[in-house]
């Protein structure tokens, strides 16, 4: 049996989350307006916002000669869970 490096495992993970996503987004383009078109629209959105404080979830940090941003934002959909699902019997399948 193998052992798997936890950043192969993550890419993977991340990467069928991600395509998860983009199919959603897609279907619900392509859908007409109805009931499952609303469902594949349906997210939750997690970004810094909250740990900043500001709406934006920009993190900004001015160091009077220059200035960092930070944001991040995660946006997660029903078919995203179906890929992340995926990705992960592809990695349980592919040993």
């Amino acid at each position: 049996m193998s052992k798997r490096d936890i950043s192969v495992i993550l890419i993977v993970i991340f990467f069928g989350t991600l395509l998860g996503t983009l199919l959603g987004e897609f279907l619900a383009w392509v859908l007409p307006d109805s009931v499952v078109r609303e469902f594949f629209l349906k997210s939750v959105e997690f970004n810094l916002a909250g740990l900043v404080g500001n709406e934006t979830g920009v993190l900004v940090i001015d160091l009077i000669m220059f200035t960092l941003k930070f944001g991040l934002t995660l946006t997660f959909n029903f078919t995203s869970i179906i890929g992340f699902v995926v990705a992960y019997y592809f990695l349980r399948y592919f040993r």
